[in-house]
């Protein structure tokens, strides 16, 4: 077999690889930004336990099918007939240990990123510890869903909790508050189990997951990395000759990324700054197709630091609702958000890495413009503007 043949073979492996890639991207639905997340607000009487419990609407239609007409869309009288269901199978999937929950109230409430069911419920219980929670929502159809829960009892520091319903009982990770110490526990099985050791750190996995399972935000990292490794001369690209040229450019890169969505992520979090689901989705991956767009057809007047820096302030505004959701006091809040953030850049420094190495070993062959920066770019605007419009016209046009 001749050379030229062997090149193409391997061009052809890592063609197929990135649009593999993009698939797995666009499998994630029209809010693959939004990982999945319940949000519980606990407060503890003396004799008495109330809760709130806020549910995304287009997680229970995954796992409840609550969309009849099948439009795409959920009506208020879709949500209203459905309203037993959701309640019956949100109430089966949570339980706390010495507590016979039952409901008070419900409601709908909007959101910047979409709408939630509300739940009300209430036990009259008494709790002399940090509750055991039982807690195994949408364990069935979605891996990656989270339970966030903030937790007040008399005279004690706040505890927030995150509850994977995956993990055995003796797996819960608890994070006590900035102005706490000492230990407290969580179970996140279907049933109450040991107690675990607190978690100080809880918010720093529930950071590198978002990013993890954001995959349009990782699509877009990889659209500015595609020619990192390269150098555009006046004969055209040219691979560059040291592994320290491709990375300088990079962590230049990434750290205007870094600086930007930690800009907006920390006012959006706080309230401060306030933008609609409908307007910062469709605009993230509108961020995709220019960023893949550059690559072939260079579009920006600018350095590509600076337009990273802008794409980067869009998308802050995708992971700002975990934590604003729970009105924490200031000090539990800032804890939360540092640790929510800086897992944020270790799973993104986990990307980066990884493509970074991967690419700076494919520079030196003949077709890498072709296939992997012009054939991966349109992968990727395509993904990309089917994304767009099932964000703005809320549609499914992939079904994955």
């Amino acid at each position: 077999m001749r050379c030229s043949d062997v090149a193409d073979a391997l061009c052809r492996v890592v063609f197929r690889a990135l649009v593999g890639c993009a698939l797995v991207a666009a499998a994630g639905s029209a809010t693959a930004h939004k990982s999945s997340d319940s949000y519980l607000q606990l407060d503890a009487a003396p004799t008495r336990l109330t809760l709130r419990w806020d549910i995304a609407l287009r997680d229970l239609d995954v796992a409840l099918d609550l969309d009849t007409d099948g439009d795409g869309k959920l009506s208020w009288g879709e949500v209203k007939a459905a309203w037993p269901r959701i309640e019956s199978y949100a109430m089966a999937h949570l339980a706390i240990e010495g507590c016979e929950l039952h409901a008070t109230a419900r409601g709908l409430e909007r959101r910047n990123d979409g709408a939630y069911a509300v739940l009300e419920l209430a036990s009259n219980c008494s709790l002399d510890a940090q509750p055991v929670i039982s807690y195994s929502l949408f364990a069935e159809v979605d891996p990656t869903h989270r339970g966030i829960a903030k937790i007040q009892r008399p005279g004690q520091p706040i505890v927030l909790s995150v509850l994977d319903p995956s993990r055995a009982p003796s797996g819960g990770a608890m994070a006590r508050s900035a102005s706490g110490a000492g230990s407290s526990a969580a179970s996140t099985a279907p049933a109450p189990g040991p107690v675990a050791a607190a978690s100080r750190w809880a918010f720093l996995g529930e950071g590198i997951r978002h990013i993890l399972t954001g995959y349009d935000h990782v699509l877009f990292l990889l659209c500015l990395l595609l020619p990192a490794v390269m150098r555009r001369t006046a004969d055209g690209w040219r691979p560059v000759d040291r592994l320290s040229q491709a990375v300088l450019p990079v962590v230049g890169i990434v750290s205007a990324f870094t600086v930007a969505h930690s800009i907006t992520l920390c006012l959006a979090a706080l309230k401060l700054v306030s933008l609609p689901s409908s307007f910062i989705e469709p605009a993230i991956a509108v961020t995709i197709m220019l960023a893949a767009l550059d690559n072939v057809w260079p579009v920006f007047p600018v350095r590509r630091i600076v337009v990273t820096f802008f794409f980067g302030l869009i998308h802050g505004f995708g992971f700002a609702s975990v934590l604003s959701e729970l009105n924490l006091p200031t000090a539990d809040f800032a804890w939360a958000l540092l640790q929510f953030n800086l897992g944020l850049e270790l799973g993104q420094l986990m990307i980066v890495g990884v493509a970074t190495a991967v690419l700076f070993g494919l520079r030196d062959w003949p077709r890498y413009r072709l296939v992997v920066i012009r054939g991966g770019s349109f992968v990727a605007m395509s993904i990309a503007a089917l994304w767009f419009v099932e964000r703005t016209a809320n549609v499914s046009l992939m079904p994955f």
